[in-house]
């Protein structure tokens, strides 16, 4: 039997990313995100939703661009910082201890820790209530090589991934099975009769 609750957002678990931001050093911020996700494949589009009062709403929306930064367990205290201190009071790259890289599309900056970075340029901003939607294209995905085989193939098991599920974070890098997996027929291997 289920019991009911007030609306609210219970779609877990959901990624917690780092958004980085900022034409330049001076200006250059970075947030955790966890109200972000795919919402287009051709044009590759995401979005991230953004109360109008943080910090780095402003820098979003003024230079139209930023970085999804994918968080992994070594992250996920400067994940945990990034979420709770504003960048109006500190450098959250220095304080949290990660490092502001060099995107090759936008003029925001990466996280050099982070195993993906997803360079995005604003399309549209919704507002939607407590949060505004900045609608992205994405331009480019830059990833580590050390998580890239031979084959080209990105291996996300890897890179020990976290997600943030109702205040508290997990990590997600045990895979149980891949997509399709569960029609997938399985070869049928011919005996050569004698």
């Amino acid at each position: 039997m289920k019991k009911s609750f007030k609306p609210g957002t219970m779609i877990y678990p959901l990624p917690a990313v780092l958004v980085s931001c900022g034409s330049s050093p001076q200006e250059y911020n970075v947030l955790t995100v966890s109200w972000t996700g795919t919402v287009c494949t051709n044009p590759p589009m995401c979005y991230v939703s953004i109360r109008p009062e943080r910090h780095s709403y402003d820098i979003i929306k003024r230079n139209g661009c930023f970085v999804i930064n994918l968080t992994t367990k070594s992250l996920a205290r400067a994940t945990d910082f990034c979420g709770v201190r504003s960048g109006r009071d500190c450098n959250k790259f220095k304080e949290s201890g990660i490092t502001p890289g060099k995107a090759e599309v936008v003029s925001a900056p990466t996280v050099d820790e982070s195993p993906v970075s997803i360079e995005c340029k604003v399309v549209d901003v919704r507002p939607l209530g407590s949060h505004d939607m900045f609608l992205a294209e994405v331009v480019n995905v830059l990833v580590d090589e050390k998580y890239i085989d031979e084959n080209g193939k990105i291996d996300m098991a890897a890179m020990d991934l976290i997600a943030y599920t109702h205040g508290e974070y997990f990590d997600v890098s045990n895979p149980n099975g891949f997509f399709g997996w569960s029609v997938r027929r399985k070869k049928v291997i011919k005996r050569e009769r004698k």
